[in-house]
């Protein structure tokens, strides 16, 4: 076919369906056939609010696919090969960063759906440096989510040097979160569940939490203090107060911020200093530690749960996912 069908975001911020001509892929590039992509609380950088200046993107950065050619310059994959594309679009290997081997700060790294087209769409072009291998025990709709809500979780896990038996609280049990929980109980951790409400607790603990906080009822910080402290905490909510967790981590405890907020983080050089506690945030990754990921999720059963729709339903899709009603991920089939 010559062109290609996509949701685009239109000026006014609403997405619709268009088309795009198909070319050859860029040298360092891949062509894929998108197969799946995951709806991503992410995507609103792109959907909302939109700036008309932008032209009309596509957003979408948990795609799945199968390679269908290939631009030149490229090594080590082949046509027919199942991919994913996750939100880091691959490293250029020659800015300092990525000569320090850190390519996940590349200073010339494309944000897949935001600075380059993404996946709501039936083919995405990406640079060969961020393609992620998919396991063959994974169904694109079960892939896709994991590429980087998934990944987005088991990294900070990782970042935060946890070690087995570690208490650690999982914040917010919503796209991100509930695939928290998973990894953090794989790994052999003690695992809090920190939620609003007790509409949550019984699936929290069907994932793998041994402790839920009700945080409307009780202070997290306090409940976390009393089973002795935790050593991470991570918090996935996109809003809401963080700071109170901050009195739950014991001493030299880190809190892992991976929810895309503007909402500020309220420390004290008192908290800093004599109960050393650490603030930072975790972006994904690089993509092969994203395979390692995948393959992690893959032994452990680790699933998100997911709503399924049509490419063709993506503005639905979206909105639901926006509107906090999705359970917990929104994956939109080709």
């Amino acid at each position: 076919m010559s062109n290609y069908n996509v949701i685009e975001v239109a000026p006014d911020g609403s997405l619709r369906s268009a088309e795009r001509e198909l070319a050859e892929p860029a040298a360092g590039h891949v062509r894929v056939r998108v197969e799946a992509c995951g709806v991503c609380h992410s995507d609103s950088f792109t959907v909302q609010p939109h700036d008309p200046a932008q032209g009309s993107p596509i957003p979408g950065h948990e795609i799945v696919g199968v390679i269908d050619a290939l631009g030149p310059e490229v090594e080590g994959w082949s046509t027919g090969q199942r991919v994913g594309v996750g939100f880091l679009g691959g490293h250029c290997g020659v800015c300092q960063s990525c000569r320090m081997g850190n390519f996940v700060a590349c200073t010339d790294q494309p944000q897949t759906g935001v600075g380059v087209d993404g996946g709501y769409a039936e083919v995405v072009y990406a640079r060969a440096t961020g393609l992620v291998a998919i396991p063959d025990e994974l169904t694109p709709a079960e892939a896709a989510p994991l590429l980087c809500a998934g990944f987005t979780t088991f990294n900070a896990l990782l970042k935060a040097n946890t070690k087995a038996d570690d208490l650690v609280a999982i914040q917010g049990i919503g796209g991100l979160g509930h695939l928290g929980i998973q990894y953090a109980a794989r790994m052999g951790l003690r695992v809090v569940a920190v939620a609003r409400g007790t509409a949550k607790e019984k699936l929290a603990r069907e994932l793998g939490a041994q402790h839920y906080i009700d945080s409307t009822e009780t202070d997290p910080g306090e409940e976390l203090g009393k089973l002795g402290g935790a050593q991470v905490v991570i918090a996935t909510a996109a809003a809401g107060d963080i700071s109170p967790l901050l009195n739950g981590l014991a001493s030299g405890g880190r809190l892992v911020v991976v929810g895309a907020s503007d909402e500020p983080v309220k420390v004290t050089p008192m908290q800093l200093v004599f109960g050393d506690v650490r603030i930072m945030g975790s972006l994904t990754g690089s993509a092969v530690q994203n395979e390692n990921n995948l393959r992690f999720a893959t032994d452990q059963g680790i699933r998100a749960m997911i709503e399924t729709r049509p490419m063709s339903e993506a503005a639905e899709a979206y909105e639901r996912m926006a509107d906090g009603d999705a359970r917990f991920r929104m994956v939109l089939t080709v």
